[in-house]
């Protein structure tokens, strides 16, 4: 005959509980749910324990949701408890949990775990064809409230596999960036430090920003971007209000803050008497070494202008990659064109054709003749067009037309250049 007594949780029983929680946790098998977590449904949900004499030798947590009844934690002294505790606590539990008009009592117990007697024995049935999955939310309550004063935000997932084309940036990226931040356990392994910043420059319109909120949604990071012009409207001046968006970023666990166009507040410090930004230029460069002191962040900073960027901004230990990024190859022109054109009308085009015609644009070049493409044909078939026109589209027509009347970002001198700054500048 059992010798315990089951009864609801008093306030003293925390010290016992948190005992057997640590003993079912010793071996990283028997505990589902986190601590932080039983410790919550003690205080707003249903608890019992088993107690023989002052002892506490067992005890059942348990929470509902809608007519589902959840076991979060079942606990027991393998010394001190008899054989039927788990049952008995258990069938206390769910009478509790039947006054919120439950009707279904459910658990999740580690494949290795040994309390699945103790579940059978109250009439649990083990459900084999179930599966477990669990996702960790990346940014949590206050952080939340952070990001929005900051201006940040958590970029969607997917953002990194939708960039079309551009194979070997992406790869460059992935090896340099993404895989030592997203497993630092493998970096430390082979002595890889992961970097704290980079820097990403080319031409305007090959992408830039694109990348860099591409790598925070890989990472699922916050994304912060800093704006200078906004800055600039602090009372205390661009310099104290760069100061003390740094300073508010520190208390993100991980981010990737972008700043983009960093000429701006990064130009070459010359003059007598120094400009209104050597002061700027002067604050960044002290907040980068401290910025770097912060694991989890990402600091990436882009440029159309790299030759303009102060000497002592790209010197080593300020930024750990210096990356180009250029004009678009022909796979992935072809990738951003067959991203722009309907499935509808895509096996009508000649993708080929475009392909070579739009070498040298840009991304934004392409996506704008697209555009425009798309609406002539939406115009022409709300005009019913010409007698005999052909229906649908758009066609190759509309693109190559469309592609004659698109002006391109990048002249070939400011390739030229890109190219001899990837020799002197570029860090990989």
């Amino acid at each position: 005959m059992p010798t315990e007594h089951i009864r609801e949780v008093h306030t003293d029983d925390l010290d016992a509980i948190l005992r057997l929680w640590e003993h079912a946790h010793a071996d990283g098998r028997e505990v589902v749910y986190g601590l932080s977590e039983v410790l919550a449904s003690l205080q707003q949900d249903e608890a019992v324990v088993a107690v023989d004499g002052d002892e506490v030798v067992g005890v059942a947590v348990g929470r509902a949701a809608h007519e589902q009844g959840w076991v979060v934690f079942l606990g027991l002294d393998p010394l001190l408890s008899g054989r039927e505790t788990g049952a008995r606590l258990l069938a206390a539990l769910e009478r509790r949990l039947a006054q919120r008009g439950i009707s279904i009592m459910s658990a999740l117990i580690p494949e290795t775990g040994k309390l699945l007697a103790e579940f059978e024995a109250q009439g649990y049935e083990l459900k084999s064809s179930l599966s477990y999955v669990e996702r960790r939310i990346p940014v949590q309550g206050r952080e939340l409230a952070l990001l929005r004063e900051l201006g940040g935000r958590i970029l969607p997932r997917g953002l990194w596999d939708a960039v079309a084309g551009m194979r070997q940036e992406k790869e460059l990226l992935e090896r340099r960036l993404v895989t030592p931040l997203a497993r630092p356990e493998l970096a430390e392994q082979y002595g890889v430090v992961p970097p704290r910043a980079v820097m990403l420059f080319g031409p305007p319109g090959t992408g830039k920003t694109t990348f860099a909120k591409a790598v925070a949604s890989r990472l699922e990071w916050s994304f912060v971007e800093v704006f200078p012009s906004r800055l600039a409207a602090d009372p205390k001046g661009l310099a104290a209000g760069l100061r003390e968006t740094f300073d508010r970023i520190s208390e993100l666990e991980h981010a990737v803050v972008f700043i983009d166009e960093v000429e701006e507040i990064a130009a070459r410090r010359t003059g007598d008497p120094p400009s209104p930004l050597q002061g700027v230029t002067n604050e960044l460069l002290k907040l980068i070494p401290a910025f770097r002191d912060q694991p989890g962040r990402l600091l990436i900073c882009a440029t159309n202008f790299i030759r303009a960027l102060d000497p002592a901004f790209l010197r080593h230990g300020r930024f750990d990659y210096v990356i180009p990024i250029g004009l678009p190859d022909a796979d992935a022109r072809r990738a951003i064109w067959s991203g722009y054109i309907p499935a509808t009308a895509l096996e009508a085009v000649d993708l080929p054709a475009l392909v070579d015609v739009s070498d040298g644009f840009t991304p934004a070049d392409i996506e704008f003749a697209a555009r425009k493409a798309a609406q002539a044909a939406l115009e022409r078939a709300l005009e019913g067009g010409p007698t005999g026109a052909p229906a649908g589209g758009p066609f190759t027509d509309d693109y190559l037309e469309a592609l004659r009347g698109t002006r391109m970002t990048v002249s070939p001198e400011t390739v030229a250049e890109f190219v001899d700054d990837i020799t002197v500048l570029a860090r990989l």
